[in-house]
């Protein structure tokens, strides 16, 4: 398996118009292909429901699904991979568990955490937030799009961009070295 997508949608049905599966259908439809299931409150047996129908839709678009944290849930589900965040288990301990059957995602917000997750086996990284966002506030101010060019000569694996970004910034976000862009949809839909 490879990351072969530049478009990675995160999930946040709290914040959706539409109801998640029908926000999914219409971000693939609009070329994403690559979703990450981030429902971090909803108790597991839910949490698979949504993972095995969110599966089968990916499927039917040839895009990959990741599960957010739950190794668990990505396994059962037959998802493509799983998506650590700070608190997670570490991806060299989830590579031991599952092998190289799952792609490993890791958040990053920094150069350490960036070398950090490559040398623990990840596949990719999301990296920011990139432009001033309120779903990333809680990590400070935006490293802005020099901090890409910086990572890039970091690390080797992918780099997605994360955070304020918005059609008018996709460019520059691009032509700064980073290998696609992540990103939370009210609407399910990418105008980019």
């Amino acid at each position: 398996m490879s990351v072969d997508f530049r478009l990675y949608l995160i999930t946040d049905r709290k914040i959706a118009v539409k109801p998640l599966t029908e926000a999914v259908r219409l971000a693939l439809q609009g070329g994403v292909k690559a979703v990450q299931l981030r429902e971090k409150d909803l108790p597991v047996r839910e949490l698979l429901a949504l993972a095995q129908e969110l599966r089968a839709i990916t499927r039917e678009f040839g895009a990959k699904l990741f599960i957010n944290d739950r190794v668990d849930v990505a396994v059962a589900a037959g998802a493509d991979g799983v998506h650590l965040g700070h608190q997670s288990m570490p991806p060299e301990a989830v590579r031991k568990a599952a092998g190289k059957g799952l792609l490993i995602g890791v958040s990053t917000h920094n150069p350490e955490e960036a070398r950090a997750a490559e040398a623990g086996g990840a596949d990719f990284i999301t990296f920011g937030p990139i432009f001033q966002t309120p779903s990333k506030s809680e990590y400070g101010v935006p490293v802005g799009i020099d901090a890409i060019k910086a990572i890039k000569n970091e690390v080797k694996i992918p780099i997605f961009a994360l955070g304020g970004i918005k059609s008018g910034n996709v460019r520059q976000v691009i032509m700064s070295g980073a290998s696609g862009m992540a990103m939370i949809s009210e609407r399910g839909e990418v105008e980019l």
